[in-house]
């Protein structure tokens, strides 16, 4: 397979990974689509070039079975992983219920991680590139999106660290710092409800609307924010790349004493053991 490849997760019609994977194909790259349901790739079944795949990114049989493909169809060589799936949510932190929060961090924290153990190996014998989509909602405290940052700020953290352990091996690691975008991923929850004992249940109504995307937040589209991170991808940004409806402002208000990434890194590696490998 002579065309760069890349392995999109997170695929379904009207979000972001969809709105990647139609970037990357007009870009000439062969693009491995995937999601839970390929029924939901209705946008992406017919064009050239794209490859659809069932992949729960929470199974490990399915991610076998994704690698055990790629690798068939490019000779074990992976270009780009982008781990974009992941869930969206929203509760008063008092009314949580532990077990779908649990399977919050499954899907948002742990399957990226699954992810990147996974493909590994085909990204390094391609020095390749591993991109995860993380969200400005991990360096804010927003009200009944408290859980749904932890996961999402976690990941990031884990990608950051996993840069630096990459980096021996040539392959790059880009965290893509998300702020608003018009994808039904963060404009559409489905139905909202309250416990009937919630201490928030007079404001239910509200937080249903913010749920839903009626907070009133100017977003950009799927297609400007897919175009802006592809070209960064292409350039082989590496560490964060803040991108989407008010992206900079976060980074400037909760970045303002802003140290080199370069210093950090040079910090952080210290006495590791890093320097020596491969």
């Amino acid at each position: 397979m002579s065309k760069q490849t890349i392995l999109i997760t997170g695929c379904s019609d009207g979000g972001i990974g969809s709105a990647l994977a139609i970037v990357f194909q007009k870009r000439g790259f062969q693009v491995f689509a995937s999601a839970r349901d390929p029924t939901k790739m209705s946008t992406l079944k017919d064009l050239p070039n794209i490859t659809l795949l069932t992949l729960d990114v929470v199974k490990s049989a399915d991610i076998k079975d994704a690698v055990d493909t790629i690798s068939e169809k490019t000779n074990g060589t992976l270009d780009y992983l982008i781990s974009n799936a992941g869930r969206n949510h929203f509760m008063p932190i008092l009314d949580e219920d532990l077990d779908t929060v649990r399977n919050l961090f499954e899907i948002n924290f742990f399957a990226p991680i699954s992810l990147a153990q996974a493909f590994a190996p085909l990204l390094i014998k391609a020095k390749g590139m591993a991109v995860f989509i993380a969200s400005t909602a991990g360096y804010l405290n927003i009200p009944y999106m408290g859980t749904y940052s932890a996961s999402k700020r976690g990941m990031e953290v884990v990608a950051d660290t996993l840069r630096l352990e990459l980096a021996p091996f040539g392959v790059d690691v880009l965290e893509v710092v998300t702020g608003g975008v018009k994808s039904r991923g963060q404009t559409y929850f489905g139905d909202f409800k309250l416990p009937e004992n919630s201490l928030y249940k007079k404001i239910e109504s509200t937080i249903a609307n913010r749920a839903q995307g009626g907070d009133g937040m100017p977003r950009v589209d799927t297609e400007e924010y897919a175009t802006a991170v592809s070209d960064a991808i292409l350039k082989r940004t590496t560490g964060r790349f803040w991108c989407g409806q008010h992206a900079d402002q976060v980074r400037m208000g909760t970045t303002a004493v802003e140290v080199p990434q370069a210093a950090m890194d040079a910090g952080a590696v210290i006495g590791t053991g890093l320097e020596e490998l491969p």
